[in-house]
Parts: structure tokens; C-alpha cells; sequence
């Protein structure tokens, strides 16, 4: 069995790293190529690039950041952000990404999925699930939070991995930013409905969350504030993460 991956999150707004609270109140968080390669000097074992502004402004990835982020980093690169067609999966994958994700063009038009799949390969083909809670369930929302769609978050992942996607980004809205820890509930739940891999992403603040995220189903653990705060570098926390009994990759 695979060992958990440790992922820091870069959301790249007009050439810089921002963070925020439920995707709202996007403050700077630093330079994304310096951020990029001081997190793989720490021993991250993958990062996530996500442009946040692109589809909200209605354009596509901005692929000098890709290509200058790939230019210092030995890891895994997976890029969102724009995504609308599977000529722009290929821009991203020409700059340098190792696998491209989607979120709200694949909600508008699901074929994408299979689309990026049968030209790229499942490997390549990750789903970008925001959601949020909604009654007794999760509902998957959009336009980086902006937009609540009103369709179940665990039915859309399942119909997402059928389609072709290899793994599940799944963000929790409710606890983006907010250092509650993630949606322990929702990990469950979308462990139980698809046998590829999560990343838990949302709500992350200091390591017993993501070991929770892990035993609760999660393959993988993504993180912003927790690093670009400086509150943790990744190695300390592979290393808080081992003490408390997870096997991490080194």
C-alpha cells in the first residue's frame, strides 16, 4: 500500500500566492516559485497549483506561473484552474503539469471528464470537488465557492470517477481557512463511494487534523495556511505526523 502524501496548495492570483476564509477575503501569501521550491526543499511529496481568478474571470491558466513553478520543482505538479477544454488540459500538461484538475467545467459539462481521460489518461484526470455542507448531505459548489449548484457532492464523485477521473480533490468549503480541522464526515462518506484516491484539502492546522483526515479515508493531505504562515514546515510536520503513529513517506 501506498504511503499518505503530504501536499501544500499554492492559489495563485494574478502571479502571487493568496489565501483566504471560504475562498473569500484573499489575502498575499508570497511569491508561488519561491514558495514552490522551499516547500520541496522541506520534503513535500507533490503540489497543487490552483489559479483561483481564472474561471471566475472567465480565462484560462496562466501558464507562466506553471512553467516557472515546474522550473525549480522535482515533485509531482497537478494544475487547476480554467480548464475548459481538453486544449487547455494540454497547455498546462506543455508548461509543465503532471496532471490537470477540474471543477467547474466539468459540473457545466461532465463529458469533459471523459474527454481529458481518453487523451490524457486517468492518471491525469483530476476532479477539483468543492463542497459544502446541506441538510443531512454535501452539496458541490462552484465559481470558487461562489455558486452553490444544488448537486450531491458524493453522487457527483462517483459519476466523476465512472467518467474517468483518477482522483478526487475534495475541498470542504465550510472549513476552508478556518483551521477547524477537515470534514472528517465528508472524508467518510466519499471514501465509502469511489475507490480512487482523496486528498483531503480544507481546514488543515496542525498535524493531528490530517492525521485524523487519514484514518478517516483520505490517501492524501493538502495544506496552505499551515505552511505559508510558517506556523510548520513540511518536514516538521512529517515528522509530528510519525509520532503520533503515521506512516509518512520521507
Amino acid at each position: 500500500m501506498l504511503l499518505p502524501r503530504v501536499i501544500p496548495c499554492l492559489d495563485v492570483r494574478d502571479g502571487r500566492v493568496v489565501k483566504g476564509v471560504r475562498f473569500q477575503g484573499l489575502r498575499d501569501a508570497g511569491d508561488p516559485v519561491e514558495l514552490a521550491a522551499a516547500y520541496a526543499g522541506q520534503g513535500a511529496d507533490e503540489l497543487v497549483v490552483l489559479d483561483v481568478s481564472a474561471t471566475p474571470e472567465g480565462r484560462g491558466h496562466a501558464l507562466e506561473v506553471v512553467a516557472a513553478v515546474r522550473a525549480v520543482l522535482p515533485l509531482p505538479l497537478t494544475v487547476g484552474g480554467g480548464v475548459r477544454e481538453p486544449d487547455d488540459a494540454e497547455a498546462l500538461l506543455a508548461a509543465g503539469a503532471d496532471k490537470v484538475a477540474v471543477n467547474t467545467a466539468a459540473v457545466a459539462r461532465p463529458g469533459l471528464l471523459d474527454d481529458l481521460a481518453r487523451r490524457f489518461g486517468r492518471q491525469c484526470t483530476i476532479l477539483a470537488l468543492d463542497a459544502a455542507r446541506s441538510g443531512d448531505g454535501w452539496e458541490v459548489v462552484v465559481r470558487s465557492g461562489r455558486d452553490r449548484t444544488g448537486r450531491d457532492a458524493i453522487g457527483w464523485a462517483a459519476e466523476a470517477v465512472d467518467r474517468g477521473a483518477g482522483e478526487i480533490l475534495l475541498t470542504s468549503w465550510d472549513r476552508d481557512g478556518t483551521g477547524a480541522g477537515y470534514d472528517l464526515e465528508l472524508l467518510a462518506a466519499m471514501r465509502r463511494a469511489v475507490a480512487v484516491p482523496i486528498i483531503a484539502s480544507g481546514g488543515a492546522a496542525r498535524p493531528l487534523h490530517m492525521a485524523q483526515a487519514l484514518a478517516a479515508g483520505a490517501d492524501a493531505v493538502l495544506a496552505a495556511t499551515i505552511f505559508h504562515d510558517d506556523r510548520m514546515s513540511v518536514s516538521r510536520l512529517k515528522a509530528e505526523l510519525a509520532a503520533l503513529g503515521v506512516e509518512v513517506r520521507r
